[in-house]
């Protein structure tokens, strides 16, 4: 049964024509009535069915609006690298002890980096890691000496962009509460990506498909693809 909230919201949106994400923002961000502070959410529909392969894309995109989310990063390394993780800001640091807690089932953060070395260690770990996507990635940059850098970023705000079986691709380009000015910075870096992506990739056609804008709680706008000035 559809709440009272959600009934005042627009009626059969998917039926309007695509547009810009400038011109979808604010109206996204006045259907956003609930107490919270909604998430701002693009899904894309990606080609990735082709003759000769699959496209799988997998990547992380550092938003330069931030994401607006708190992010607990641990990271796993050498004993003489320690310190530099914690004063970089990580808020958990360790190595086999810390390795031998993540194989006994305690994972109390959202971001795992390690350095290589320690990466020979924590690859056996696939079957507790990898169901929840922390397993750590060198694509993704979180397999990395300049472990600085690496937690930096994951604290300032990223996303992964990944497409399941079908194709689909959901990522949050941050709050309700984050200036247009924001959103639409986040959103031409996610498109940056996705054209680098196409140009890594043998792609017949266009990469995306189809694509949405909208909140958490509201409704969605077919969203025209391309970067905002």
């Amino acid at each position: 049964m559809m709440s009272k909230r959600f009934k005042k919201l627009p009626e059969k949106t998917a039926e309007l024509p695509a547009d810009g994400i400038e011109k979808l923002i604010p109206i996204i961000k006045k259907n956003c009535t609930t107490k919270f502070d909604e998430s701002v959410d693009l899904s894309f529909q990606i080609n990735n069915k082709q003759k000769k392969n699959e496209i799988n894309i997998r990547t992380v995109v550092n938003l330069p609006g931030g994401s607006g989310k708190k992010v607990k990063v641990a990271v796993v390394c050498e004993d003489s690298k320690s310190a530099d993780a914690k004063s970089a800001g990580a808020d958990i640091v360790g190595g086999d002890d810390f390795i031998e807690k993540i194989k006994n089932g305690e994972i109390n953060f959202e971001k795992l980096i390690c350095t290589p070395s320690m990466m020979i260690k924590l690859s056996k770990l696939g079957k507790v890691l990898g169901p929840k996507g922390l397993m750590p990635n060198p694509k993704l940059g979180s397999v990395t000496e300049d472990l600085k850098t690496a937690i930096i970023d994951a604290k300032s705000g990223q996303a992964e962009i990944r497409n399941d079986k079908d194709g689909n691709i959901g990522v949050s380009i941050g709050k309700k509460s984050f200036t247009d000015d924001k959103l639409i910075k986040n959103y031409n870096a996610i498109i940056e990506t996705l054209e680098k992506e196409k140009s890594n990739n043998t792609v017949k056609g266009e990469l995306v498909k189809s694509a949405f804008a909208t909140s958490t709680m509201g409704v969605s706008y077919k969203l025209k693809i391309g970067k905002s000035i």
